[in-house]
């Protein structure tokens, strides 16, 4: 017989107790996923503690000499701040008193990390080079593993995820990022206090799904995601591509859990786009500053690899190279940094296997501008300006360090200088904007390119191309110089067809090669430009007024749809490889 059919044959007493028995369970206070015994609480910040209770239970967090109450809102949620902790090694208790009564013990206070993004930040330390060696060396009581598990989505921020700590053993270091593992080995070898890994990633992600609506709203260029995003209801279907889809599964259910920072390895997945990704990082870098609510978040990406056949095409910029000059230019957000590893790449593999200067060199970033190890070079040397000598270019670098030099990366062996070796993979152009590859030389702390090709030159481009696997520029701390260019020169336009609604259907989008297109409204009235998906249906990006111009980074072979204000076809554009006029008439 079930509990509540012998209530009901009962009488009141059992039927008091069962039903007092209900109400206790529904009465207790729980807590997120990620607030558990074995974490660690980050130093020198306030720490929130938050969860869930019967509306108006009262509730006292007590933690390291502190205790804090608060009462649970009408929505049974509250939350209480401990102030600031100082670093602690050794294990204790955190309770939390209700109507019921938790205890979180082996709980330590340093430094929180999360390490998110797609499979190159997800790739396990037991895939990684040197993986046995390593894994059985992965024995550090200090440092302490938060593992988002799964890949889910949501169109509604979630509340309540899933995941556990653990203390970095063999067996559980095995399975969590090789990128973050590195990263936080070093951040605990060089600081000495303990540290907390949060990971939450998923392979072949592109980075809108990660982006909160908050960060999207940040950047008016990016108002047509944001505009889609506020549609979501909670019976909206969500994938792994929708904006926002993966941060309201994955990562809102951290939020706000106080962390130092975040590293960040993605990109592969958005390889054919330029300005447009250096929006979407403000968004995320903005957006997860405002949801951990901690402005100062420090972060720090991963720049692409090299990868795929090398080019000798001295203009370069095919495949990933602009994304990676999006990735340098978002160094612009202030408290990020970006580790180059243009060095450490494979041809024949998306995932270079070396994760282990990927963690060290992003490590270098965070010692550097984080912990103010200000010794400490945080990069090789990143482009800072150029200037015209006759026949020559002098360019000068931010992060020198000790020093320029020829250097050759092998793989896990320090990097090596060259000796009496010449600089490769910079290209240089006058006036015709016609590129030929350029002697390069090392004078003081700067280098000069030129070519007797070239008698007035006028921009450099070095290593812009998908894999310069020939590009040998370092500072004498072993970190390689980032991939720029000097110049800003655009490639040749061409007009596209506009196809009106009434001849034909729009065709879906295929995947090709990245290129941009370029939309002017000649219409008289306002309207909206949406992009067919591959599988088919519309995506929105954002309305035109009249006269008003919009750059948009696309595929080749894309289809883009024009409406009126109400979403009547009016016609549509198909991209080509090259840059695209796209022109709607009147």
């Amino acid at each position: 017989m079930k509990l509540f059919e012998l209530a009901r044959f009962a009488g009141p007493v059992i039927f008091f107790v069962v039903f007092g028995f209900a109400s206790s369970l529904s009465a207790a206070v729980t807590l997120p996923r990620v607030l558990g015994s074995g974490m660690v609480l980050q130093r020198g910040l306030p720490v929130p503690v938050w969860g869930w209770a019967e509306a108006g239970e009262k509730v006292t967090v007590s933690f390291a000499g502190q205790s804090k109450t608060v009462k649970a809102g009408d929505d049974g949620k509250w939350m209480v701040q401990l102030a600031p902790l100082q670093a602690s090694a050794e294990a204790a208790s955190l309770t939390i008193q209700g109507n019921n009564r938790i205890t979180l013990d082996n709980v330590l206070v340093g430094e929180v990390w999360i390490c998110s993004g797609q499979s190159n930040m997800e790739w396990r330390l037991i895939q990684g080079m040197n993986a046995r060696e390593e894994v059985a060396a992965a024995d550090h009581p200090l440092i302490r593993l938060f593992n988002v598990p799964g890949h889910t989505t949501s169109p509604l921020p979630r509340e309540k995820g899933a995941g556990s700590w653990q203390v970095c053993a063999p067996k559980s270091a095995s399975g969590f990022s090789a990128v973050g593992y590195f990263f936080g080995r070093r951040l605990l070898e060089d600081l000495g206090v303990p540290v907390g890994l949060i990971g939450s990633n998923w392979g072949g992600t592109r980075i809108e799904p990660w982006v909160p609506l908050e960060g999207f709203e940040s950047v008016p260029e990016l108002s047509g995601l944001a505009h889609e995003v506020m549609q979501y209801q909670s019976s909206t279907r969500v994938g792994g591509s929708s904006p926002s889809a993966i941060y309201n599964s994955m990562v809102h259910p951290l939020t706000p859990f106080a962390m130092r920072g975040g590293i960040w390895y993605q990109g592969e997945s958005n390889g054919n786009e330029g300005t447009s990704y250096y929006h979407k990082k403000h968004a995320l870098v903005k957006g997860w500053r405002k949801v951990f609510q901690n402005p100062d978040l420090a972060f720090y990406w991963v720049q692409l690899a090299n990868y795929q056949r090398e080019s000798r095409e001295p203009a370069g910029g095919e495949g990933w190279a602009k994304i990676r000059a999006a990735q340098t230019r978002a160094l612009d957000i202030p408290g990020t940094g970006m580790a180059v590893i243009t060095d450490i790449g494979a041809a024949n593999d998306i995932h270079p296997r070396n994760k282990q200067d990927v963690g060290w060199r992003l490590a270098q970033w965070a010692l550097n501008q984080t912990y103010g190890r200000n010794k400490l070079v945080p990069s090789g040397p990143l482009y800072k300006s150029q200037e015209v000598e006759g026949d020559s270019v002098r360019l000068s670098f931010r992060h020198v360090g000790k020093g320029l030099m020829a250097g050759r990366k092998s793989g896990l062996e320090p990097t090596r200088e060259i000796e009496e070796g010449k600089l490769e993979h910079f290209a240089i152009a006058g006036a015709d904007r016609k590129w030929f590859w350029a002697e390069a030389a090392i004078d003081g702390d700067t280098v000069v390119v030129r070519s007797k090709n070239v008698s007035k030159p006028l921009a450099v481009r070095y290593a812009y191309t998908m894999n310069p696997a020939q590009a040998n520029l370092y500072n004498r701390d072993g970190l390689p110089a980032g991939p720029f260019r000097t110049d800003s020169w655009a490639p040749p336009l061409e007009d596209l067809r506009w196809t009106a609604a009434a001849d034909k259907s729009p065709p879906i989008s295929v995947t090709g090669s990245g290129t941009e297109i370029i939309f002017l409204n000649k219409k008289d009235i306002k309207v909206k430009v949406f992009w067919v998906e591959y599988g088919g249906g519309l995506r929105f990006y954002g309305e035109l007024k009249p006269g008003a111009i919009r750059k948009q980074n696309t595929y080749s072979n894309a289809t883009w749809v024009i409406t009126d204000e109400k979403d009547k076809t009016l016609g549509y554009f198909r991209t080509t490889q090259k840059r695209g006029n796209a022109v709607i008439p009147k």
